[in-house]
Order: structure tokens, then C-alpha cells, then sequence
């Protein structure tokens, strides 16, 4: 049969800008491109740990058998919500099986043409899919702007409707953080329903991991909150964070949790192992303070080497050097990866033309020497590929 003709030219269209996706053997040397930032999803312990308290459990089975709603709500869901709506300080938690589905089983859910959506122009493709399946009307305001944001907020508050805020607490191709403080506080004044990603910074921001809100103790100041298990928790699967009504509502009314066959018995399993490794494991609090010194080592090395004009500034484990251009983004990348380093490059469609760069993520695991020869290596490399 005959490939479509419109799609065989978006894949041309592709080809031509140099920004073609290929799926490709996920290792391919030092890691310095996943989001397992503490190292656990490689320990063999979460897994079996996971293993042995599915087998302790009466009629286990490796698959949900339906919907949450039909057979599938195993009884690993109701201690794993337990869990994570008490670590979070939240009244309620709902599991969803990914970050994305967490994100658009919230927003399209709540969101009517009674609403307006105001969130950051650089928000996850998730939460931007998300809103274009609500009813809202919806308006992007600049990237952590929080001027910008009230002046939307003024603008649309006149209508009457209800107003719901969206941000990250860590932006996934930035890795920096808006002033949630200061968000939160313009939020309240104004009686905004504000909605934050943790994926990023669960396991790496808070006193046990619980995020960056936890860390500045403004919980309470989110309508709701996501937090993903597939990064620092090194699992698989999301939650939303909110009140039991939230919660509620989201079962009724959630499209992705109610026409979803649940997760199986081992994913929940090994999300339950994961929190309680992050609030009762010593080697937990070992493997953050070995991340941040990392973060910390690395900005050094950035100053050292006169990188600082190229690095978007981040205290998060995802740092960004910014490299024009698809060709000379995969070029860079190329030659590090030549010399045993995974870094990978982050290519306009996914972020915008001119913002092209590679994304490296730290993790507890890298050691200081592999820090200092990679920040040496994209100096000499930055030099060759992108100053002319």
C-alpha cells in the first residue's frame, strides 16, 4: 500500500532540517543523558525487593487485567497512594502510568470553557497537549515572567472565569526553576488554581526527596502537583497530588485513568520500593549530597573553562549548553559521544530554532574526574564546532 503523501512530506520536511528521529541503542557511553539521577534505576535491589513483596502477596499476577475502575486497581495502588500522599504532604494521590498521561488526565479534566489556562511558554509537550484537549482558553506567558503572568491574570481575571496557572518546578529542557515563592504568592492574591510539574525535581529537591515545593514548605500552595516516578525514583509511572475532591473528581471524570488498563503489579511494586528507599535509606541521603556536589562541580568547571555565555543557569541536575543549530548541536554531540561521553543533542522541533543545544544531566554516580574531562572536552569541542 501506498505511504500517504502528506506524511511522507513531513518526513522529508524533517530530513531536509537536519532533525530526523531515529530510535537507537541507549548506551552509548559515561551517562550523561538519562534522567536517573540517583542512580536507582540500575540497582538490582529496588527490583528485587519489588519482586519479593509481589510474592508475598496472595494471587499475584504480572498484568492489572483491566481499567482501575474494572480489575485493575490491585492493592499495591491504595499502599502506594498512602504512601506518596503522605511523603508529599497532600491530603490525596492518584497514579497514573506516565508523567504525560498524569498531565493530560488532570488538565483536560478540569478545564472547561468556564476557564483560562495561563502557563509558562516552555512547559513540558504534555501539559501543552493537555490543554489543547481541555475546553479552556489558554495563553502562554514568557518563561518564568512572573510580571508577564499578572498582567494575564489581570487581563483575563475580568471574564469571570476561573484561572488556572501551569508551571514546572524544573524545566526538562532548561533544568532551571522559577521563583515559586513569588508565584505562589501572586497565585493567592489573586485566587488563582496553580498547577506545578515536579518530575524533575522529586528525589533531588526537599528534605526526603518530596520536591522543590516541600523544600520551600509551600505545599499547601498548589492546587495540585504532579510528581513522576520514571526520573530520580528510577521507576516508572506518575501521580497527581491534590485533595480527596481532586482525587474524586479525577476518577470520574480523568479519560486516560478511566479507559486506561492499570499498571501492573510490579510497576506499582517497585514505585512503592522507591519511596520507601527515599525515606528510610541512609544511602539516599548519601547519593543526593553526591548529586549537588556534582551540580556544584560542574558550574565550577563551566566558569573555568568561559562557558558561562553558553550554559543556561540551572541548580537542578540538568544543565544546558546552548548550540545553534541542528547541524552543529549533532555535531557537537558526535564528537563527545566519539570520546565515550552520552550526551545527547536536543534538536529544534523539540525546542525552539536557535535554542538547539546538548542537555546533560548529572547523577550521583559520575565521579569528579569524568566531570572535569567532559566540561574540558565541550570547551575544546564548542570551540571547533560553534566559534568561528
Amino acid at each position: 500500500m501506498k505511504f500517504p503523501e502528506h506524511l511522507l512530506k513531513k518526513l522529508e520536511a524533517r530530513k531536509k532540517e537536519d532533525a530526523f528521529r531515529v530510535l537507537t541503542d541507549a548506551s552509548k557511553g559515561i551517562d550523561f543523558s538519562s534522567n536517573d539521577y540517583l542512580g536507582l534505576a540500575t540497582q538490582s535491589e529496588l527490583y528485587n525487593k519489588a519482586h519479593r513483596r509481589l510474592l508475598a502477596r496472595k494471587n499475584h499476577k504480572s498484568g492489572a487485567g483491566g481499567s482501575r475502575l474494572l480489575t485493575g486497581n490491585h492493592n499495591l495502588y491504595i499502599q502506594a497512594e498512602a504512601l506518596i500522599a503522605q511523603v508529599h504532604k497532600s491530603e490525596a494521590a492518584l497514579v497514573f502510568p506516565s508523567g504525560y498521561m498524569a498531565n493530560l488526565g488532570l488538565i483536560a479534566a478540569i478545564a472547561n470553557r468556564e476557564c483560562v489556562i495561563l502557563y509558562d511558554s516552555l512547559c513540558h509537550a504534555s501539559i501543552r497537549e493537555a490543554i489543547g484537549f481541555s475546553k479552556a482558553k489558554s495563553f502562554k506567558f514568557s518563561h518564568n515572567d512572573l510580571d508577564h503572568l499578572e498582567k494575564l491574570i489581570n487581563k483575563y481575571q475580568s471574564e469571570g472565569k476561573s484561572l488556572f496557572v501551569i508551571t514546572e518546578s524544573v524545566f526538562s529542557m532548561d533544568g532551571d526553576s522559577p521563583d515559586l515563592l513569588a508565584l505562589a504568592s501572586l497565585c493567592k492574591r489573586y485566587g488563582c488554581y496553580c498547577i506545578l510539574d515536579e518530575a524533575h525535581a522529586v528525589g533531588v529537591f526537599g528534605e526526603s526527596g518530596q520536591g522543590l515545593a516541600a523544600a520551600l514548605k509551600i505545599e499547601d500552595a498548589f492546587f495540585a502537583r504532579i510528581v513522576t516516578f520514571g526520573k530520580a525514583l528510577g521507576s516508572h509511572g506518575a501521580a497527581v497530588l491534590g485533595s480527596k475532591q481532586l482525587v474524586e473528581y479525577l476518577i470520574n471524570f480523568s479519560r486516560p485513568l478511566i479507559y486506561t488498563t492499570g499498571m501492573s503489579p510490579i510497576s506499582v511494586a517497585t514505585i512503592l520500593e522507591a519511596y520507601e528507599w527515599i525515606q528510610n535509606s541512609p544511602e539516599y541521603i548519601d547519593e543526593r549530597k553526591k548529586l549537588h556536589r556534582n551540580i556544584a562541580l560542574l558550574r565550577l568547571n563551566i566558569v573555568k573553562y568561559g562557558l558561562e555565555d553558553s550554559f543556561i543557569k540551572s541548580d537542578s541536575a540538568i544543565h544546558c549548553c546552548l548550540v545553534p543549530g541542528n547541524s552543529k548541536a549533532k555535531a557537537m554531540a558526535n564528537t563527545i559521544q566519539r570520546n565515550g561521553f552520552d550526551v545527547r543533542a536536543i534538536l529544534a522541533p523539540t525546542v525552539p530554532k536557535g535554542h538547539e543545544r546538548l542537555r546533560i544531566c548529572l547523577h550521583s554516580y559520575n565521579s569528579e574526574e569524568q566531570i572535569n574531562t567532559l566540561v574540558k572536552l565541550l570547551s575544546q569541542t564548542y570551540s571547533a564546532h560553534v566559534v568561528e
